[in-house]
């Protein structure tokens, strides 16, 4: 079984809903399964030096008591999760394009360590994941050649793929992430909880027998 996975790497509901899936996948008994990262870009506009986060997410979302509110949310949903939140920490609102550069970089079995690894770096850490060495930082800790990442960044050189999946995004009409689109015949929108993801995965299973 194959899930694809959209995702931004500066939504907490994708890191959320990431970990609901991963949690379904380990009470999972059915046939193995194989997970493919899809990038999305909540904001295709941000230059890439990035914004400043609090304003600009005032701007956009109707005020700062707007946004403290909806990052309430988040980090008490992450909670519940098992995974923390530090909004405070968050001065940046990041151009996505170099994050998701380096998760396309990483190898199939480290693709997973490098999505963490980044929202970490910017959920908990409050870490600009639009920065080459702070992206370089975590190059290094997963282990990736750093002159080849370097390189890829500052020649966007995984625009393609990037611009792939986000054009298939576009097709499947996916408005918001996170997104999951399991063995091409059931898709699940938002940081669903694990049981809505095992009862995806069973009926995935039925619809093919």
């Amino acid at each position: 079984m194959i899930i694809e996975i959209f995702q931004d790497t500066i939504c907490p509901w994708c890191r959320i809903g990431k970990k609901h899936l991963f949690e379904a996948i380990r009470q999972w008994q059915g046939e193995p399964i194989e997970i493919r990262y899809r990038a999305y870009q909540l904001d295709p506009h941000t230059p890439k030096n990035g914004l400043p986060f609090w304003e600009t997410m005032a701007a956009n979302k109707g005020g700062r008591a707007a946004v403290e509110q909806m990052v309430q949310h988040a980090a008490r949903a992450g909670e519940a999760a098992g995974i923390p939140f530090d909004f405070q920490k968050v001065t940046q609102w990041p151009n996505t394009i170099a994050s998701h550069t380096l998760i396309k970089l990483a190898s199939e079995d480290k693709q997973a360590e490098a999505v963490d690894a980044v929202y970490k770096a910017y959920f908990e850490e409050g870490k600009d994941i639009g920065d080459i060495d702070v992206l370089l930082a975590i190059a290094k800790e997963l282990g990736l050649d750093q002159a080849q990442v370097r390189q890829a960044i500052e020649t966007d050189a995984m625009q393609a793929q990037i611009e792939e999946d986000i054009a298939f995004a576009r097709e499947l009409q996916i408005t918001g992430v996170p997104f999951f689109v399991i063995d091409n015949k059931l898709a699940l929108s938002g940081a669903h909880p694990p049981e809505n993801f095992l009862k995806a995965f069973q009926q995935a299973i039925e619809t093919t027998n």
